[in-house]
């Protein structure tokens, strides 16, 4: 069996997002030719982005055990990242072949990943900074540029994705230097399954064993 390089990506999206939330600086927006109510929806994402940023950083550099910071950040995961939509995304066509147990282990599973990757790195992100810019509309979806910035690290160019599918905005993609994270972790999935007989369960399994070993 190869190398499941679907696991070790499954940490380039918790990777980026926890860079990303680490602290947050305003600069001017700069809209350009859109209508008012994009630029309303706009700019009320790129808040949305900042906000979020800004409890983090609350979580981050306040006072407290690394359980007790796990604890503060689950409801931020829970409220402002939709998790749910980018398991079922990152699982693609297999979500419609996937069991509704298969779905509900998965799901749960996809969600542990995630906040145990971003608790791990919680430690190393004091001092980083990101710079909210432009919003942008596509696809139905707001784009959220940023420019984040690490001591002593090259800056990177990061997009947030956000819905309101949900009836109200929430993450549901980062893209990272160009390159869509969840895409990413879609396509390693797919990868993994075709070499694992297309079996959900395989790759639960899988999933299973990455999280009891952090």
């Amino acid at each position: 069996m190869p190398k499941i390089s679907s696991l070790s990506s499954a940490r380039r999206l918790p990777f980026v997002l926890a860079l990303g939330l680490a602290t947050a600086v305003t600069a001017p927006m700069t809209p350009g030719l859109i209508s008012a109510a994009h630029a309303q929806s706009n700019a009320g994402d790129a808040a949305f982005v900042q906000s979020l940023a800004q409890r983090m950083i609350a979580v981050v550099n306040g006072p407290g055990s690394a359980a007790e910071k796990k604890a503060q950040i689950q409801p931020l995961l829970d409220q402002d990242v939709d998790v749910d939509a980018i398991a079922r995304f990152c699982l693609g066509r297999f979500w419609r072949t996937a069991t509704p147990e298969q779905q509900a282990q998965y799901t749960a599973l996809f969600h542990q990943v995630l906040t145990n990757s971003i608790d791990d790195k919680l430690g190393e992100y004091r001092g980083v900074g990101i710079t909210v810019g432009q919003a942008t509309q596509q696809d139905g979806k707001t784009y959220v540029a940023t420019v984040i910035s690490r001591p002593n690290q090259p800056t990177a160019n990061v997009q947030w994705v956000i819905s309101h599918a949900t009836g109200q905005p929430r993450i549901v993609d980062v893209v990272a230097e160009g390159v869509s994270l969840s895409l990413t972790q879609r396509s390693d999935y797919a990868s993994f399954l075709a070499h694992n007989g297309n079996d959900v369960g395989r790759l639960i399994a899988a999933l299973k064993r990455q999280v009891s070993r952090e």
